[in-house]
C-alpha cells in the first residue's frame, strides 16, 4: 500500500472536493493527502525507513510504539487545528441542482464503502498482530520477518475475500514490473550502503564520532536530541534521502559510549525522516504527489512549510520530555 495510497486518496476523493467551495483544490488534496500520508511513516511495519532506523538502533518494532503513535496522532491533531477556521468557509451556501446529483451520484457509488474500508483496518490490525507474534518469537530481523510474512499474509487475505486467482495475476504482473518500479528505491539504498562502507573504510565514521562528542560535551545530550530532527531535514534539501542521512549519522554514534535511550533516538530520527518526506523535494513522497496534482515537487513542498515548521516544533518539545522523564 505505501506509496500507492497517495493515488488511491487522490482519485478516491478528489470528485467529491466539487461539492465544496474550496479556493485551491489541488493544494487542498496535496495538504490533506501528504500528512496523513506521512504520519503513520512513525510506526508502519511496512514502511522501509521504520525497518531501516530500528535495525540501526536495535529496538524491537513492539517497543517503539508507544513513543511513535502518540506523536503520530499528535500530527494529526496539529493538522486540524491548523485547518480548523477554514473549515466553516468551505461549504458552498448556493449549491445548484448539479452540485446535488453530484453528491447523489458520489453516495450512490460508495454504498458498500464503510465495509470495505472497514475490511482494510481489520486487515492492518491482523497484519500488526502478526509482524509483533513474529518478532517476539523468531531472532530474525524486522525487515526480513516483514518481507517474509506480508506476501502470504495477502494472498490469505485475498482467499478470505475469495480473490485469490486474481491475486495471483497481479502478483505475477507485479513481479514482471518490479525491477523497474523499484529501481529509484535500488538506486537510495544502494547509495546509502556505499556511504557506510566508505565511511568506514576510511575512518571518517571516527572523525564524525568526534564531531557529535564534542558537540555533546558542549550541548548536552539534551540539546543533541532535540536537534537531531533537523538534520535529515536539512539534507534532504540537499538531495539526500533520510535513510542515506540516518545512515552516514549512525555510523558516527557509539550509543553505549553517549548514554542515549535508544528508544529516544529512533523517535528522533523517524521524526526527522518524516518532516524530511513532508517538504523535501527531490523525495518520492512529493514527487508522486506533485504529479497527481500537477504542479511542481517545489510548490507542494512549499504548501508544507508551515505544517512541518509547528510539526517539528512539537517534535523537539516531545523529545524533550521524553529525555527528562525516561532519559
Amino acid at each position: 500500500m505505501n506509496l500507492a495510497t497517495l493515488p488511491m486518496a487522490y482519485y478516491s476523493i478528489r470528485p467529491a472536493l466539487n461539492m465544496f467551495s474550496v479556493g485551491n483544490k489541488e493544494r487542498f488534496m496535496s495538504r490533506a493527502i501528504s500528512r496523513g500520508f506521512a504520519m503513520p511513516l512513525l510506526w508502519a511495519p511496512v514502511t522501509p525507513i521504520v525497518g531501516i532506523v530500528i535495525s540501526v538502533t536495535d529496538v524491537s518494532w513492539v517497543s517503539i510504539i508507544p513513543y511513535v503513535v502518540p506523536l503520530s496522532f499528535l500530527g494529526l491533531g496539529m493538522d486540524w487545528l491548523l485547518g480548523a477556521h477554514k473549515s466553516k468557509k468551505m461549504l458552498d451556501p448556493v449549491q445548484n441542482v448539479s452540485v446535488h446529483e453530484t453528491a447523489a451520484t458520489i453516495e450512490a457509488g460508495q454504498l458498500n464503502s464503510p465495509g470495505r474500508v472497514i475490511q482494510i483496518f481489520l486487515a492492518i490490525i491482523i497484519f500488526i498482530v502478526a509482524i509483533s507474534i513474529a518478532e517476539s518469537l523468531f531472532h530474525y530481523s524486522f525487515l526480513i520477518l516483514v518481507s517474509l510474512i506480508v506476501i502470504p499474509f495477502a494472498f490469505a487475505w485475498s482467499l478470505f475475500l475469495k480473490k485469490g486467482g486474481e491475486f495471483g495475476s497481479q502478483l505475477l504482473k507485479h513481479f514482471q514490473m518490479f525491477s523497474v518500479s523499484m529501481k529509484d528505491q535500488f538506486f537510495i539504498y544502494l547509495s546509502a550502503g556505499f556511504f557506510i562502507s566508505t565511511i568506514n573504510i576510511s575512518n571518517t565514521n571516527q572523525l564524525l564520532y568526534d564531531w557529535i562528542m564534542k558537540f555533546i560535551g558542549v550541548a548536552g545530550v539534551e540539546t543533541f536530541l532535540i536537534l537531531l530532527p533537523l538534520v535529515p531535514l536539512a539534507f534532504a534539501f540537499l538531495g539526500l534521502h533520510p535513510a542515506v542521512t540516518l545512515a552516514l549519522m549512525t555510523e558516527g554514534l557509539d550509543l553505549s559510549a553517549i548514554g542515549i535511550n535508544p528508544h529516544i533516538l529512533t523517535v528522533a530520527m523517524l521524526a526527522g525522516a518524516v518532516s524530511a518526506f513532508l517538504v523535501g523535494p527531490y523525495n518520492a513522497t512529493l514527487g508522486l504527489m506533485a504529479n497527481l496534482v500537477k504542479n511542481t515537487s517545489y510548490k507542494v513542498s512549499n504548501w508544507n512549510i508551515t505544517f512541518t515548521a509547528f510539526y517539528i516544533s512539537i517534535v523537539m518539545g516531545y523529545l524533550f520530555l521524553l529525555q527528562v522523564f525516561t532519559g
